[in-house]
């Protein structure tokens, strides 16, 4: 006899999960077909989680679309057809909904509904989960399906409230799209969604004011419509590709050269930099020397090739020298770009470097810095996401004995967490791609399928061995903790302020919180604490099946 719950109540679900974006669809999927009554609560209208929210002009993936999908089901991967290399967003919330259709998922997503809070019943082994509409419903096991990216972060400029133009952030832009024609346009950031949308907007825009604080190393993407032929060889070939990207580095099927930057000439580099950069895409720069990442000296190779390319492409050398990044290449996040370094050489924008001066405040017709003021009609936030934990601190969950994970990671440099899937004294909760798993360091879609794959195993052992609680040990997580830090620690990552180490929000305590040893190490670890009956987690069994 199962352990869980079952209720004719609309309010008591084996299963409750927060988000219908690629996680939470997929998570449904799996728990719906083996029987386990299961509601999504979705704060959009529809489906599509990041690619909802995110309509910014230029908004498009930057892993290749043939690798950034499910690929759980053979009919889906050989009835859909990406356009080109990248898909543009549009096209890949276009594909969320075709799964929704295709799965009839809808029916079991409560849309326009927030999770205000989670707390967790000792008595009742339960997940009582209060909703922004008044509703209370429950839930044996409670499933955070929220993605890294997706907490906006703006800026708590002095003064906003007095613009009398119209402002919007990447992250929540607007439905029915926004007008540029004739108008004066401020775009703060120059983060990947800053980059993405500063050439569009400046097509478009009468003039275009870019306030950079920090400039960014990027590469062509190349993008290219894709070959039917070339699509058709992918579809005969992709079991095989899966298995590689399930086991690779990063989720994509291709792996750096072994070889270090200092095997090779100065010529030699040079060269093989060249055919990469001329290649485009995300990975093929990085991936050209294995120590990139590792070596400041090596690290500083690359990098000033990435500079002489932009001091060849921005023809003013004033503006180009302010374009010029600092830090150690890929310890941001990896920028590919179409035109992005090209467009500073319009007429219509304006590049300020409110590093050297700072923005004081937004005023009634636009934005004062410490050595100007600048008439805008629009501003545009590019400011980025509060990564990581932000999307759960936006909800109230309490764990045992009433104690917030907010409160459980509000001490020290960085989260706690066991395999970045669970935390100790938060049972039956599971956080897919949560903070110390491979997440926004890989293909997102692979990292998805393995925690959801993963998740739905184990809730289904819970069922077959009459399992009523599941919880990380403190030890597990202490000691995967700091698995994640002394590996990261060998790396450049931890030496630059990026919104990996949480250094984009003010307050926030530092640290980085992804796990760097690969998706295919990474599977291979998980899948040993599975066969292992769960090592590291402490299961006790519903107490009908302990009097049994």
């Amino acid at each position: 006899m199962s352990s869980i719950q079952k209720s004719n109540s609309l309010t008591d679900f084996d299963v409750v999960v927060v988000g219908a974006g690629f996680s939470g669809l997929y998570m449904l999927h799996r728990l719906r077909e083996a029987g386990f009554s299961t509601r999504v609560f979705e704060a959009g209208n529809n489906v599509g989680g990041t690619w909802y929210w995110n309509r910014y002009p230029g908004a498009r993936c930057d892993v290749e679309s043939i690798y950034y999908n499910y690929t759980f089901s053979k009919d889906l991967l050989n009835e859909w057809r990406w356009s080109a290399k990248y898909a543009e967003q549009p096209e890949i919330l276009s594909y969320i909904n075709y799964v929704a259709d295709k799965f009839d998922l809808r029916r079991d997503v409560q849309f326009n509904t927030r999770v205000q809070s989670a707390q967790f019943d000792d008595k009742k082994n339960r997940w009582d989960v209060q909703l922004n509409n008044g509703e209370k419903v429950s839930a044996q096991y409670f499933i955070t399906a929220v993605g890294c990216l997706s907490a906006s972060n703006v800026p708590k400029f002095k003064g906003l409230e007095n613009f009398k133009g119209e402002w919007h952030h990447t992250g929540h832009w607007p439905h029915e799209g926004v007008d540029f024609q004739g108008k004066r346009v401020g775009i703060i950031g120059t983060g990947s969604s800053g980059i993405q949308a500063i050439p569009v907007i400046a097509k478009e825009a009468k003039h275009l004011t870019v306030f950079q604080r920090t400039p960014q190393y990027s590469s062509p993407a190349r993008n290219t419509p894709n070959d039917p032929e070339y699509l058709k060889n992918i579809r005969k070939n992709y079991r095989e590709i899966r298995t590689k990207m399930r086991h690779s580095i990063t989720g994509i099927p291709e792996e750096p050269r072994n070889i270090s930057v200092f095997d090779e000439s100065p010529e030699e580099r040079r060269k093989v930099f060249e055919e990469a950069w001329q290649k485009g895409g995300l990975l093929n720069l990085t991936y050209t020397y294995n120590d990139l990442s590792i070596t400041p000296e090596a690290n500083a190779i690359v990098a000033e090739f990435i500079r002489s390319k932009i001091r060849e492409t921005v023809k003013k050398p004033e503006v180009a020298e302010k374009l010029l990044p600092k830090f150690f290449y890929g310890t941001k996040r990896t920028i590919i770009d179409t035109d992005y370094f090209e467009t500073y050489n319009r007429d219509n924008v304006l590049l300020v470097d409110v590093k050297e001066a700072p923005i004081q405040e937004i005023t009634a017709t636009g934005v004062k810095t410490a050595e100007d003021d600048y008439e805008l009609d629009m501003i545009v936030f590019a400011t980025g996401f509060d990564a990581m934990t932000g999307p759960l601190f936006k909800m109230d969950i309490r764990g045992k004995d009433g104690v917030s994970l907010k409160e459980k990671w509000a001490g020290g440099s960085h989260t706690r967490t066991y395999l970045g899937l669970g935390t100790a004294g938060f049972p039956n909760m599971f956080m897919l791609t949560g903070p110390e798993s491979p997440s926004v360091l890989s293909n997102m879609m692979v990292s998805i399928e393995q925690h959801v794959e993963w998740v739905f195993d184990c809730i289904s052992y819970m069922r077959d061995q009459n399992q009523a609680v599941i919880e990380v040990k403190e030890e597990s997580e202490n000691t995967w903790s700091k698995h994640c830090r002394d590996i990261a620690d060998q790396t450049l990552f931890t030496k630059t302020d990026s919104w990996y180490m949480g250094a984009n929000i003010e307050g926030k305590a530092r640290g980085f919180q992804i796990y760097l040893g690969g998706v295919g190490t990474y599977r291979k670890i998980c899948d040993e604490v599975a066969e292992k009956g769960y090592e590291g987690f402490i299961l006790k069994a519903s107490e009908k099946s302990a009097v049994n």
